[in-house]
């Protein structure tokens, strides 16, 4: 079974994090989640995750802290998510490749329809922020 590494952020600001809606014609079409991608070959997962938030939504992070790898099997390909928190550092998110973005509440995730690799993190990051102290930034609300 083919095995794809997928570097993803958990971007967060004021107890929200970042999600996005996959396009209709991509797999999991009309799905939410987090932005990132695959880890190409010769890549670090920062690197990674560097390129892809820059290519999908035009902005810069600082990767704070990791969540524990997830593996998870679809029907076509094993999956590993590595998975970052976030704090957006430069730019305002667009979504250059995504139907929307949206600003959430973290326990607010379990509302929205996101692939099964998922759910774990889902829930780490609602434990996780539920620690966290708001920033003082606000994220716009016309995500």
């Amino acid at each position: 079974m083919k095995r794809l590494d997928v570097v993803i952020a958990v971007i967060h600001a004021s107890g929200k994090v970042l999600i996005c809606q996959r396009r209709k014609d991509d797999s999991f079409g009309g799905y939410w989640e987090f932005p990132g991608g695959k880890l190409e070959r010769g890549e670090t997962p920062t690197q990674c995750l560097a390129r892809e938030l820059r290519e999908e939504l035009a902005i810069e992070v600082d990767a704070t802290e990791t969540f524990p790898p997830i593996e998870h099997d679809y029907s076509t390909a094993r999956v590993r998510l590595l998975p970052y928190l976030c704090t957006l550092i430069s730019g305002e998110p667009r979504p250059l490749a995504a139907q929307q973005l949206e600003w959430v509440e973290s326990p607010r995730l379990r509302d929205y329809r996101f692939p099964s690799a998922n759910a774990v993190l889902i829930e780490q990051i609602i434990e996780r922020l539920a620690n966290t102290k708001p920033a003082t930034t606000q994220p716009g609300s016309d995500y």
